[in-house]
């Protein structure tokens, strides 16, 4: 999985007094599962549509091994999309519906119908060939839009949120699927979605986008535990950032001074003594009890419940909420209530700083 694939150089979507991309960069390798994440509107969609051919960028390069795919159209780009409403025929049993590219692309009838019945065996449909799009659940649909994609055998899937309109246990089940047909295939996977848990339990590397521009391009668990700047660390969701000012560095650790006192993290390359920085610390490297080497002090303003995880909301002293993420025995052996004070602690070295 070493071999660049795809290759998008500078590439610009432009329309009259906005930029939905701004010179986006990014080498993708051969069998490799990219997600692009970020919030709505931060030109993820537009550029799997540039990918596509849907849509054509206003400056750039996009090459396939290296071969211009600017001027190729859509059906010869060998790109399918799966999108998020499946776009599935419903005039057209789950069987004509799988065969449709391949008519589109002159293949006999005999040839096609073939292929499609592989394909939907190997998605497990095949007990439904015949029957109609309406008569099926949304996973069986989810099913059938990926066997569409994959019977023409593309060396690139394209996937618009693909999940967003399943219920949860769906989607987690479908998160597998997809997984599963990714290693089994090898085929390079570029998927659009805005959350986290998808990205992170799928991708090899995520994008977060904002705004038209890549943020960081990393594995999920370099995106997790090392945001590159405050805009990612925030939009994981899980860490709480407390803004600062740096003040004294001590060999391994640097002083930060905030408006809730004085605290210790680990230093930062390019930030000096002066410099204003955001404090970064994981919402699971924060303990329950005053044992860490750096103390605050709060009220229980709620809690998110997921499955054996909880998330406490802790409001600060300052009036700033910081979450701590913990596993549902420890919280309940607390026996915390709403509007209970506590003190919050974690260690000099889990914190660490980001650029104001």
């Amino acid at each position: 999985m070493s071999t660049s694939l795809l290759s998008l150089n500078d590439i610009c979507m432009e329309y009259p007094g906005f930029k939905a991309v701004s010179n986006l960069t990014i080498d993708i390798k051969a069998g490799e599962f990219i997600s692009l994440m970020g919030p709505s509107g931060c030109g993820k969609s537009t550029t799997l549509r540039m990918i596509a051919g849907l849509d054509s960028p206003t400056s750039g390069s996009m090459l396939l091994e290296g071969t211009s795919q600017l001027d190729v159209p859509i059906e010869d780009r060998g790109m399918p999309m799966v999108w998020q409403n499946f776009a599935l025929f419903p005039f057209l049993n789950v069987q004509k519906n799988v065969e449709f590219p391949l008519r589109m692309k002159g293949v006999a009838s005999d040839i096609r119908a073939k292929k499609a019945s592989e394909w939907i065996e190997r998605l497990g449909l095949s007990e439904f060939a015949e029957r109609s799009i309406a008569q099926l659940s949304g996973g069986q649909r989810q099913r059938v839009a990926l066997a569409r994609a994959l019977v023409t055998e593309p060396r690139v899937l394209l996937l618009d949120e693909p999940l967003s309109a399943l219920d949860a246990h769906l989607r987690i089940k479908m998160q597998t699927e997809l997984t599963r047909l990714h290693k089994e295939l090898g085929i390079t996977f570029i998927y659009v979605t805005h959350s986290q848990s998808e990205a992170f339990a799928m991708a090899d590397r995520v994008v977060i986008m904002n705004k038209g521009e890549i943020q960081q391009v990393g594995t999920p668990k370099e995106v997790y535990r090392a945001p590159e700047n405050a805009f990612v660390a925030e939009f994981i969701g899980m860490n709480n950032l407390l803004p600062g000012t740096l003040v004294e560095s001590n060999g391994d650790t640097v002083d930060v001074v905030t408006d809730l006192g004085l605290f210790k993290a680990k230093p930062a390359m390019g930030l000096k003594n002066g410099d204003s920085a955001h404090m970064v610390i994981a919402a699971d490297c924060i303990r329950l009890d005053n044992q860490g080497e750096q103390k605050v002090r709060g009220r229980i303003s709620g809690e998110e419940f997921v499955g054996s995880v909880i998330t406490l909301l802790v409001e600060l002293e300052n009036g700033q909420e910081f979450k701590v993420q913990k596993q549902q025995h420890e919280v309940e052996a607390l026996n915390l209530k709403y509007g209970a004070d506590l003190t919050l602690s974690w260690d000099a070295q889990s914190a660490f700083l980001l650029a104001a």
